[in-house]
């Protein structure tokens, strides 16, 4: 087959209209084309008058060589790659050696078991928090009650912190392997929805990814795999020649040789024990900001215009960046239509935020972090670690600020941008529960960042209408928008210095989201299995 990209047609075309676009677009007649698929479609609406969706299609033609011989240099058309996926790796019949550990239950950690156990090596899972039902019913108590429970929340738990998202499927990654393809194969035989498979911003939402990673669970145990809830690993056993073993929150002692470490960016503990026990670890970048609130329908209008609500649109995202006169750098990250901000802390005494959505986006408003980059050899400088104090330090200040009760403190833009603290709220209903109490933001954020953010603010205004609006809400604080350190791993995905651990994912620094997780836990399961085999 071919692979055509780029193939736009108008918003509303009826579908009889492809078939003819896509023999004018290869040169070819109508009797040629023999049949014709989906791949991907999006859309592009920078003439929001003009709306456009995108495709990308894979054709079947009488003959397609000849075809692709006078389309040479077209970089829109190619042969359609084969992206089935074959494991590198099977284990032996004999194979009788001690299982890989996986370390964490979230997407990498989830992928990285997966991939284990269909290769036949029938790893064990291990995860500090509950099954992923337990662990909503605690995340709730703490949305609805202000009750925290450190173990079992929006980071730990089966599904990890992905599962109270918007649950966005898409990434930046190379994949030339087509790894992502593989994870979105997986999720939809998990029971989500097969347009993840040809949508150019695939999202499946928290309600959808809870029935997913049960049934991603039940795969992973009918071929061996072995969960352990509620159960936190507390030290690492090492000596010259590598990993010995785990020392469980429970007491007991887990030999093992070849460990999966797939905590999550907040698995701050766990961090704190493997410097101590001097596995390589280094600071790195991260960001700190807040979650900015709009209500849907504004973003929809600014972004489509009069076709704002059109069924194939859907609801309207945003991506906005602005580098400021002091030299920092303001974005929107993880922008959640239709959804909701949420309470994301994991340690008693703090507050973070974070946004989700549902599958349907159709809340009320929409939400974004908007975050100020910081680096460790200008803002943390003091050690590895010091990226988790800098976190601590801004959260504890939040918790204060929002009354030492787990509310959020909020501000209104207007105020934020005259440098007065907000006492009431506008048109604009902010979604955080608890609750929010209004203030003054500059109490819980760094001065450069409170300076970027105001400058950024009516620019971002200038690009999407009413952005920088006086009404419209800001929570804080939003400090995980990354992990503060990596856990530096060689070529063949093993720590530096510690032999047959493998740092994985969002918390080892070597991910950002849901896909990139999951393709590194497919990437890090191959490593493994690899050493598993050469190591008999």
């Amino acid at each position: 087959m071919i692979r055509l990209s780029g193939l736009s047609l108008p918003l509303d075309h009826p579908p009889e209209a492809i078939a003819p676009a896509i023999c004018a677009r290869l040169g070819i007649d109508a009797a040629d084309l023999r049949s014709w698929t989906v791949f991907k479609r999006g859309n592009d609406a920078r003439k929001r008058t003009a709306i456009m969706l995108v495709y990308t299609f894979d054709i079947a033609l009488n003959d397609e060589a000849t075809v692709l011989a006078r389309l040479t240099g077209d970089k829109d058309v190619r042969p359609t790659p084969d992206m089935t996926y074959t494991p590198p790796v099977i284990a032996p019949g004999d194979w009788s050696g001690l299982r890989p550990v996986v370390v964490g239950a979230g997407p990498c950690g989830l992928f990285a078991g997966l991939i284990l156990a269909q290769m036949g090596f029938r790893p064990i899972i291990l995860d500090r928090g509950k099954i992923v039902r337990e662990r909503t019913k605690d995340t709730w108590g703490l949305w609805r009650k202000a009750v925290l429970n450190p173990d079992s929340n929006v980071q730990f738990g089966e599904g990890g912190a992905g599962t109270f998202s918007d649950g966005k499927l898409y990434c930046r990654v190379k994949d030339p392997r087509f790894l992502g393809r593989k994870v979105l194969e997986e999720f939809v035989k998990a029971g989500a929805p097969d347009d993840i498979l040809w949508e150019a911003h695939p999202h499946i939402g928290t309600f959808r990814l809870v029935t997913m990673v049960e049934s991603m669970r039940r795969s992973i145990e009918a071929l061996g795999g072995e969960y352990r809830w509620q159960t936190r690993v507390d030290e690492i056993e090492r000596d010259a020649s590598g990993l010995r073993g785990l020392y469980l929150s429970d007491g007991s002692f887990l030999e093992a040789d070849h460990i999966v470490l797939a905590v999550g960016h907040s698995a701050r503990p766990t961090f704190e024990m493997l410097h101590r026990r001097g596995v390589h670890i280094e600071a790195k970048p991260f960001s700190i900001g807040v979650r900015i609130e709009h209500p849907q329908s504004w973003v929809d209008q600014a972004r489509y215009g009069k076709c704002a609500g059109h069924p194939d649109l859907g609801a309207a995202a945003y991506s906005l960046a602005h580098h400021a006169a002091n030299e920092r750098t303001v974005y929107s990250f993880c922008m959640c239509p239709g959804g909701r901000v949420v309470a994301a802390a994991s340690e008693p005494g703090r507050v973070v935020t974070n946004g989700m959505s549902q599958y349907s986006r159709a809340e009320f408003n929409a939400n974004s972090g908007l975050v100020v980059g910081i680096d460790p050899a200008r803002d943390y400088p003091d050690g590895p670690l010091a990226g988790i104090e800098f976190q601590r330090h801004w959260e504890s200040l939040a918790y204060t600020a929002g009354g030492s009760n787990y509310h959020a403190p909020g501000q209104r833009v207007g105020d934020f941008l005259a440098a007065r603290a907000s006492t009431t709220l506008g048109e604009v209903i902010p979604s955080y529960k608890p609750g929010v109490t209004m203030t003054d933001l500059s109490a819980c954020l760094p001065a450069f960042a409170i300076e970027a953010i105001r400058e950024a603010l009516p620019v971002f205004g200038r690009q999407i209408s009413r952005y920088d609006h006086p009404d419209a809400v800001m929570t804080g604080v939003e400090t995980r928008t990354s992990s503060p350190i990596r856990i530096t791993r060689g070529k063949d995905f093993q720590s530096l210095n510690t032999p047959r651990l493998f740092p994985a994912g969002e918390g080892a620094g070597y991910a950002g989201g849901i896909l990139s997780a999951a393709i590194d836990g497919i990437k890090v399961a191959e490593a493994v299995a690899a050493s598993l085999v050469a190591a008999r």
